[in-house]
């Protein structure tokens, strides 16, 4: 379990830098009016492709931690939400993450079917971004320096 805590620490950094990237690359461009290029395409598909990766790995970190097991532990979901840091772990990361990930997935999605460059970079600009936000929301930054 410590390896794929590991992995999923460690591929947060790479996730975080890629999601700027996209995002400042989508508003740049957005408020530039620049053309859509196959590097902007490239840089958009990461943010997507890391964000998902990132998400199967905690994923798999989430059942391998057994919160199941600490819920019941602790005395039901009651008491979870009552201790932050245990509704953190077990509720709030996890679900805002999952939003983060259908926020990257639903503006990718919808920049493929625009068809000049100012709309592709509208919609990935905004989904993006709000992706960015509960992405920034919700790290454990605790945990991180």
């Amino acid at each position: 379990m410590s390896t794929i805590q590991f992995i999923h620490s460690g591929w947060a950094y790479v996730v975080l830098l890629v999601l700027v990237l996209a995002t400042f690359n989508a508003l740049i461009k957005f408020f530039g009016n620049k053309e859509f290029d196959a590097k902007d395409f490239r840089i958009s598909l990461f943010a997507l492709i890391t964000m998902h990766i990132q998400l199967l790995i905690g994923i798999i970190l989430f059942f391998l931690k057994d919160y199941f097991g600490t819920i019941k532990e602790v005395g039901g979901m009651g008491e979870v939400m009552k201790n932050s840091e245990l509704r953190n772990l077990i509720i709030e990361h996890p679900l805002t993450m999952v939003i983060a990930v259908t926020l990257v997935t639903i503006g990718y999605s919808k920049h493929k079917k625009k068809l000049v460059s100012k709309p592709k970079f509208k919609m990935l600009a905004i989904f993006y971004t709000l992706s960015l936000i509960l992405v920034l929301a919700k790290i454990p930054w605790n945990l991180w320096f």
